[in-house]
């Protein structure tokens, strides 16, 4: 199924897969801005932002299984696991900064910090996984097998390509060990 397909069908399925690559596609823009930031601006991720992408990482996966291989309350599992060990990560960033004078980590992006931002989409994920939750009730048992197609084979590729980015950046910041709380160089340097 493709998304062209989907939006044809109005059936709760296609519904999973248009919210499902909907949602892909704001993870794939928070990552590419998190990496924007750090390539362009020179703001390394700190340990805590490392596991908010993280978070936003594995929710992604959750996401893509959903649309490859249908809706599974597993998928949904593993959705909702990765946004509350990423709103974890961000509430604990927010409490760090939330003295009277701390001027925050990092850039603001429309008055809020970036680990701000993170709280939010992951409160967003959690209320998407119980709203999906809700339109696939039906379709949990049901054999999924079309492909992927078109468009959503790109943001798939775009999300995997992001991931795998992140990934390198983890080692480049932290080389092979524990990472520094304020980074100001990469630890590895090709």
């Amino acid at each position: 199924m493709n998304l062209s397909q989907a939006l044809k069908s109005p059936d709760s399925l296609s519904w999973s897969y248009i919210f499902n690559t909907l949602a892909l596609l704001g993870i794939c823009g928070s990552l590419a801005e998190a990496f924007y930031y750090q390539i362009f601006m020179n703001e390394l991720p700190c340990p805590l932002c490392q596991l908010q992408r993280v978070g936003l990482t594995m929710a992604g996966i959750g996401m893509m299984l959903n649309m490859r291989f249908g809706p599974s309350a597993v998928h949904y599992s593993i959705i909702l696991a990765s946004a509350i060990a990423g709103g974890i990560a961000s509430a604990r960033q927010i409490l760090l900064h939330i003295q009277p004078g701390d001027a925050g980590y990092g850039s603001e992006l429309l008055h809020f910090h970036f680990y701000t931002w993170g709280f939010i989409s992951f409160l967003v994920i959690s209320i998407f996984c119980a709203v999906m939750l809700c339109i696939d009730r039906d379709n949990m048992t049901l054999a999924f097998k079309k492909t992927v197609a078109g468009l959503t084979t790109l943001v798939m590729f775009v999300f995997l390509t992001l991931a795998a980015a992140n990934t390198v950046s983890s080692v480049m910041v932290c080389k092979f060990g524990s990472c520094p709380d304020d980074p100001t160089e990469y630890l590895w340097k090709f």
